[in-house]
């Protein structure tokens, strides 16, 4: 049998014969049987080789552990395996399986494997186990499609790569044990839609670096939301995947909110630089404009010389420039040049003056554009660091909050650290050479990355022999914090705060050298940069002077780096590892003699630094993981004033500094010969006035025509002129061009100076060559350049310069772009590339195939990013155009579009889009669009974005009910279309900021709406917080930019407190503090903005009445005063009011029911701060709340009605102020309400009476339910006209000091302590008393008091609320006659009388007559429940009192009717006594 076989090694043979053994298998019989072997088995040892395989060719299992296996061989003999284990071997490469092509499982764990190569073939693998071998990258994977199953756990993989982007079936992933430590790099696996198993923490391995990240679950389970289980737990969980989505929404949304404020931020800057520059300018355009209008005036008078003795000048090429507004004149012209014709040298005079003005206007000229320069520099760093901040933003939130950027302060101890370490690495000597004298830092950031940072200290733990202090010590001596600044050809500064510093391999494939540099020395570190920057201002050919200090601002990386064990630099040696072995780094001394960008050490600098005395070193580390990155600082080099232009000078001292030197030299300049002649302005025209001026005789032989100056606007008489070349307009006061229009021969037309807003009107010019609009008010070039398109065909040369055009950096390549015949635009050759550029713009300015097939997509889901961009943008960036070149498209290919991204494409008009019947995200900022239109058909459109246009309605949106995101940024909508708006049900974003929208107005109708940025609009109103305040989910609102912001006070705490679900406001988080003051301040405040939001409109001047009861009201603030200038009746009962000064101001209130509050007085009484409460500090913060008001003082109160306090709320006639708790009536301050009628204080807790001193004019006073005992001398003092009393329920037993009530009608004393009936008789001071009450006192418990105190008071008409009868009276005065005089004194006995009482409240009887008794005072009769108003009482104020009394007692409507003698009576009833009066269905009888 084995001499059958091939010649082999006898180790063969044994090895062989001891797999047979171990698989059961004879050896003798190994050729007959070994074919219908399907697995095989060895373990631990000897198998050193795979030999002997080819007596199995049916194998399809072959397990092999812990041999000593170098190389996989002899499997070409088994070309039906499946499942091969080669584990815990020596394995080196993966080899020798090109022909087991059905191998689906293949595990070679445990080797020594670096590599993943040569499994191209092997298309059917299911499963691939390499963990524990020395795999570096993930490679080779690219066939393996059907691939289910990977693990690479314990490699050393640090990036996983593009490697497994098409292993689309791969479910279970295993990278644990490597040393992944960036999140960038997991966000590679959601492009896996299978996968539902990833572990990258195992119990059995070390957990990759990024596993010790915060939030690394979160970041996980957002980006692979199908994921079954992480780190063998189970995550299928749906509030699991609900939390890390919801977590991930909210820091997308907070970090787009930053990114809007930071892109806010530049926008200021950008406006503040606007203004800077604008009074830069203002100088220089003066001085162009005086000098350009006396060169225009010298050329005008040059063209009317002899044509025999001048020389023609060249008008458009020079610089155009402005008159000093001469005095207007009649038309009638002085001959000016009477005095230059006789002149024969005048022309070379004339020449020689316009040169000298040509000077000096390219020296203003120069200036302008060193402020333009000045402008567009500062702009671009402006730019760049907001470009910064952005990524910088967007690096935070795409490693959840593992790398943060904080910006320091003064009072940061770090960033005072910080700022010390760099001023004293600074050495002025340094930078001699280039004038800069010293260093200004602008911005310090800290870098907190966390990755970085355990990554360097798990290298120095590593490093360090031990942990004893001495090792320590060491450790720390060999740290040093260096510069570093980025190379200025390629920008890496991002790249090393999120990844840290290359590795010395990457240098070197990058030709540099193979270690890091850093100093401790900013100008050996900074010396390349500079040395760059001016190389670069050398290559510009404008030479400016702004360019050559373009390097003044820079950046420099702080970095904390352990330099270990260093060598001195050796020259001629590489800086490689391998050149300087066992070192870690490489250092050099640099002295300045060395340094050959530096100048010549000067002997003393400009200010001493801690450098000078130092020694500058240069260190090469090799390795990067030595290097941490801690801080990044933003500088600006100061320089030397001399180096500076005039104009940056006058930037930095706030003040124009141009040397008057310049001005004396312009008026000199002015002031050589010839000086013409002021010539009166025209302001019309006639053929006599343009004969006189072209020196012509006859209107068609007019060439040139030259009305420079004046004042005209409209010059229709030129039509006749058609044989007119040459024409200057410049210097007058047209708008528009309308009468320059069908000249034939027109050549040359100039308009600068003038107020041209539009060339709309410049028809039919087919000859015109040369045009100056310069110095105009020309916004709209894509407009202005279609009209001379179609109407100057055979234009050359344009000047527009110094107009406000409407984006102006676009301006030149949208006229280039239209008008191809331009040879010079601005005064500067067009280049023929420079053309062709523009013409191919023009090209895609349109949307056609081309720009379709080019700017779109198909994806059909978002990607899982947590990158700040919108879909549109993301899908663009992220995946490749579908169509390739040369790919047929197939007939529906549009109805395949979900994305379109044409930002910046010049596009004035949305066309072609009615096929993308798929489109679902949607970009077009930065283009001209005026109009929404033509997206009827994309009805699946979820975001969409037209920022930077020109839109000024939403009109043409109503259809997209799909759309979550609506962006339209920097347009000119002036409001928010609700009808519009609530056709988007599905809106959840919406930025409409730096529009001109005016109120917030329809956006109520947007529910679902959760974040809104509006900021830079001209919202003014604080009521329209109230259109916000039905948003329920909002959660992000920015209003920054708005009048409202300024004017409303206390802005931010007033949105916090009517937004209670907002979380951020104006780029800045709510805390909790804001809501607590939004809450003490607000809470409970009656102003316009809630009477508008109860009662559905702010009509306020239609408002007579407003009742708001039980709503917790506690301030009112009704301003301005003129909104309710109608309101008469005001109902706040039941409140927390503890005064109305909110409602003094108010001109109408006629009547004020404040019953259930805690009013202490009209006006708060001063309290010192100290005893002050929060709340109540908070309210001194609002004008109108009455704190700081002072109260008066005792001596004011008694010296006077109102002592020195002035009169308040004069209309008002009845005040309702019962259950207050009011103790003390003299400090309600009740005396300043001198109109007062009527006033009730029941249920309070008055102990006195007092403070009425001011009410001359109180006819009813109600004190029922209080605790007063007497009556104080001064109470009624002035209560002279007082009709109504009531006292009821109190603790009085003495009625004195009633005497000044000399007009009072009704007295009511019931549940009192009146005891004798003497009291009673103190009532006789009372001559117009016709009703008492005294029912529950002691003193009417005896019937026998009645007949005494009818008796007593004979005018008395009521008594206890029964009407006293005649028979009564008789009956009682007959009594008293019968009485011995012994026994007839005041309180000797009480009167007997046979009057039956019925009750404590009698009732007239039904059959009883009104009598008319003639009672003083103007009364006819008075009843319980029945007011009879007299013709001279004033008719308002029972109204009112009816009004009180229906709330006081509860009951019904008053009823009214009309005595005999004409007089009116109100009567109310309570339902009790509607019944027992009136049966007959509750009616009274007929009056």
């Amino acid at each position: 049998m084995w001499q059958s076989e091939e010649q082999k090694d006898p180790t063969d043979e044994q090895v062989v014969q001891k797999l047979c053994t171990a698989n059961g298998v004879s050896c003798e019989r190994i050729t007959k049987e070994g074919s219908t072997i399907r697995s095989l088995e060895m373990f631990f040892s000897g198998f050193p080789r795979m030999v002997g395989l080819s007596f199995f060719p049916g194998l399809c299992q072959l397990t092999i552990v812990d041999q000593k296996i170098e190389h996989i061989e002899g499997l070409e003999y088994c070309p039906l395996l499946q499942e091969l284990w080669v584990v815990q071997c020596q394995l080196t490469e993966i080899s020798g399986l090109q022909n087991c092509l059905q191998l689906e499982k293949l595990y070679l764990y445990e080797n020594r494997i670096c590599e993943i190569k040569n499994l191209e073939l092997h298309v059917n693998l299911e499963l691939l186990w390499l963990n524990n071998n020395c795999i570096t990258k993930i490679q080779g994977l690219n066939t393996l499609q059907k691939l289910k199953e990977l693990n690479l756990a314990d490699n050393n993989i640090e990036k996983i790569g593009h490697g497994l982007h098409p292993n689309a079936s791969l479910q279970n992933l295993n990278l644990s044990g490597n040393k992944i430590r960036s999140f960038k790099e997991l966000t590679v696996l959601s492009n896996l839609p299978c996968l539902r198993e990833l572990v990258l923490k195992d119990r059995m391995s070390t957990p990759n670096p990024v596993c010790l990240l915060c939030n690394y679950d979160t970041h996980i389970l957002y980006h692979m939301p199908d994921l079954q289980r992480l780190d063998n737990y189970d995550v299928s969980s749906r509030q699991v995947k609900e939390a890390a989505e919801s977590a991930a929404m909210k820091k997308m949304m907070y970090y787009n909110m930053r990114v809007r404020t930071a892109q806010r931020n530049l926008t200021e800057t950008q406006m503040s630089l606007i203004e800077k520059k604008k009074a830069l300018l203002q100088l220089p355009e003066e001085r162009i404009r005086i000098l350009s209008h006396a060169l225009k005036s010298l050329e005008r008078e040059l063209s009317m010389l002899p044509d025999s003795c001048k020389r023609p000048p060249c008008m458009l090429e020079e610089k155009p420039a402005a008159p000093p507004h001469p005095e207007e004149g009649s038309p009638k012209r002085s001959d000016s040049t009477t005095d230059v014709i006789q002149d024969p040298a005048m022309e070379q005079k004339i020449l020689f003056k316009m040169e000298a003005l040509r000077e000096r206007l390219t020296l203003w000229t120069k200036r302008l554009d060193e402020v333009e320069a000045w402008y567009k520099q500062n702009l671009a760093l402006a730019t760049n660091r907001k470009e910064y901040v952005v990524q910088f933003l967007s690096m935070e939130l795409e490693s959840v909050g593992n790398i943060r950027l904080e910006e320091g302060c003064s009072t940061d101890l770090w960033f005072t650290s910080c700022c010390n370490l760099l001023l004293s690495c600074f050495s002025p000597s340094d930078y001699k050479i280039w004038g800069i004298t010293d260093i200004k830092i602008e911005r310090v950031i800290r870098i907190h990355n966390s990755a970085l940072k355990l990554r360097f200290e798990d290298k120095l733990l590593r490093l360090l022999p031990g942990r004893d202090s001495v090792s320590h010590r060491n450790y720390r001596s060999q740290l040093e914090y260096l510069f570093y600044i980025t190379d200025p050809e390629k920008e890496e500064t991002l790249c090393i705060l999120e990844e840290g510093f290359k590795t010395a391999e990457q240098l070197k494939a990058l030709g540099r050298e193979g270690a890091i540099p850093l100093s401790n020395s900013l100008s050996v570190t900074d010396q390349c940069r500079i040395e760059y920057a001016l190389r670069q201002a050398s290559h510009d050919d404008s030479k400016q002077n702004a360019n050559t200090i373009s390097f003044r601002s820079g950046q420099v990386i702080v970095s904390k780096v352990f330099v270990g064990k260093s060598m001195p630099f050796r020259d001629g040696e590489p800086l490689d590892r391998s050149s300087y072995d066992g070192a870690n780094s490489v250092y050099r001394n640099v002295d300045t003699k060395h340094r050959s960008a530096m100048c010549e050490a000067s002997s003393q600098s400009i200010r001493t630094h801690p450098e000078d005395n130092t020694c500058r070193r240069q260190w090469f580390v090799f390795d990067h993981e030595f290097i941490l990155p801690e801080y990044l600082i933003y500088f600006e080099y100061i320089t030397e004033d001399k180096k500076q232009p005039h104009t940056l000078s006058s930037l930095c001292t706030g003040r124009d500094t141009t040397p008057p030197d310049e001005i004396i030299l312009d008026n000199s300049t002015l002031n050589i010969e010839p000086v013409l002649k002021p010539v009166p302005k025209l302001l019309s025209l006639n053929d006599k006035i343009l004969l006189n001026v072209a020196r012509a005789n006859v209107l068609c032989m007019i060439t040139v025509l030259n009305l420079h100056g004046n004042s005209l606007r409209k010059i229709k008489e030129i039509s006749s002129l058609l044989a007119l070349r040459h024409l200057t307009i410049s210097f007058n006061e047209f708008t528009r061009l309308d009468d320059i229009c069908h000249l034939p021969k027109l050549e040359f037309l100039d308009s600068s100076y003038n107020h041209l807003v539009t060339l709309k009107g410049l028809w039919g010019l087919k000859r015109l060559k040369q045009l100056n609009v310069c110095w105009n008010k020309l916004t709209k070039a894509r407009d202005d350049t279609a009209v001379l398109c179609k109407h100057t065909p055979a234009l050359l040369k344009l000047d527009a310069r110094y107009n406000p055009w409407e984006k102006p950096e676009a301006v030149r390549m949208t006229i280039l772009a239209r008008l191809t015949s331009l040879t010079h635009l601005d005064g500067v050759l067009v280049a023929e590339e420079e053309a062709a550029e523009a013409v191919q713009m023009a090209a895609w300015s349109k949307i056609t195939q081309a720009s379709l097939l080019a700017h779109a997509r198909t994806n059909s889901d978002r990607p899982r990013s947590l990158r700040l961009l919108s879909t549109a943008h993301l899908l663009y960036r992220l995946s490749a155009a579908p169509w390739g070149p040369g790919r047929e498209l197939d007939p529906d290919w549009t109805a395949k579009i979900t994305t379109l991204n044409l930002d910046n494409q010049n596009i004035s008009k949305l066309i072609n889009l009615d096929k993308l019947v798929s489109l679902r995200w949607a970009s077009f900022n930065d283009n001209s669009i005026s109009k929404v239109e033509g997206l009827s058909s994309c009805l699946k459109l979820e975001e969409l974005s037209f920022n930077n246009n020109s839109i000024s309605t939403l009109k043409g949106l109503a259809k997209l009910h799909c759309l979550n995101k609506l962006s339209l940024d920097g347009n000119l909508l002036p409001d928010l279309d609700p009808s519009v708006l609530e056709q988007m049900p599905n809106l959840c974003f919406l930025s409409v900021e730096n529009n001109r929208i005016t109120s917030l107005y329809g956006i109520h109708r947007v529910r679902p709406l959760l974040e809104l940025y509006i900021g830079s609009n001209l919202i003014s109103t604080s009521r329209d917080i109230y259109y916000l305040k039905g948003l329920a989910n909002l959660l992000i609102l920015d209003l920054y930019g708005n009048p409202l912001v300024e004017k409303l006070e206390n802005y931010r705490i007033y949105v916090v407190f009517h937004l209670s679900s907002l979380k951020a406001l104006d780029g800045y988080a709510v805390d909790k503090s804001e809501c607590e003051s939004a809450k003490h301040m607000f809470k409970g405040r009656l102003t316009a903005d809630t009477v508008a939001e109860k009662l559905g409109h702010t009509n306020y001047k239609d408002i007579t009445y407003l009742t708001l009861q039980s709503c917790s009201i506690r301030m009112i603030d009704l301003s301005p005063a003129e909104l309710f200038c109608n309101l008469c009746r005001v109902n706040l009962d039941h409140n927390n009011l503890t005064s109305f000064s909110g409602l003094i101001y108010l001109p109408k209130i006629k009547a004020l029911s404040l019953n259930y509050n805690h009013i202490e007085s009209i006006l708060p009484r001063q309290r010192t701060q100290t005893h002050l409460t929060h709340r109540q500090i908070l309210y001194s913060k609002v004008h109108s709340s009455g704190y700081g008001q002072q109260r008066p003082p005792k001596s004011n109160r008694d010296a006077g009605p109102t002592g020195s306090l002035e009169t308040l709320m004069e209309s008002l006639e009845v005040l309702h102020l019962s259950h207050n708790g009011i103790s003390n009536m003299a400090n309600l301050q009740l005396s300043r309400l001198t109109n007062l009628k009527a006033l009730l204080l029941q249920g309070n807790e008055i102990s006195q009476v007092e403070g009425l001193e001011g009410l001359h004019q109180l006819r009813e006073l109600v004190l029922d339910k209080n605790r007063i005992k007497g009556l104080a001398k001064n109470s009624f003092t002035a209560q002279t006209v007082l009709l109504e009393l009531h006292l009821a329920g109190n603790r009085i037993r003495e009625l004195n000091h009633l005497n000044p009530l000399i007009m009072l009608h009704k007295l009511f004393l019931g549940m009192n302590k009146l005891q004798d009936i003497a009291e009673l008789d103190k009532l006789k001071v009372l001559p117009s008393l016709k009703e008492l009450s005294i029912v529950g006192n002691l003193v009417a418990q005896n019937s026998r008091h009645r007949p005494t105190v009818v008796l007593l008071l004979s005018q008395l008409q009521i008594l206890d609320g029964v009407m006293i009868t005649l028979e009564e009276r008789t009956r009682a005065e007959l009594r008293a006659a019968d009485i011995p005089p012994s026994s007839q004194h005041p309180g000797a006995s009480l009167l007997t009388t046979e009057v039956n009482l019925p009750g404590l409240l009698p009732l007239v009887p039904h059959n009883s007559t009104l009598r008319g008794m003639s009672i003083s005072g103007g009364l006819q009769n008075l009843m319980h429940g029945h007011d009879i108003l007299p013709s001279n009482v004033d008719e308002d104020f029972y109204t009112y009192k009816s009004f009180r009394h229906v709330r006081r007692t509860g009951s019904t409507l008053p009823t009214t009717g009309v005595l005999s003698d004409g007089n009116r009576v109100i009567m109310t009833f309570t339902k009790q006594q509607q019944d027992s009066r009136f049966p007959n269905g509750g009616k009274p009888p007929p009056m």
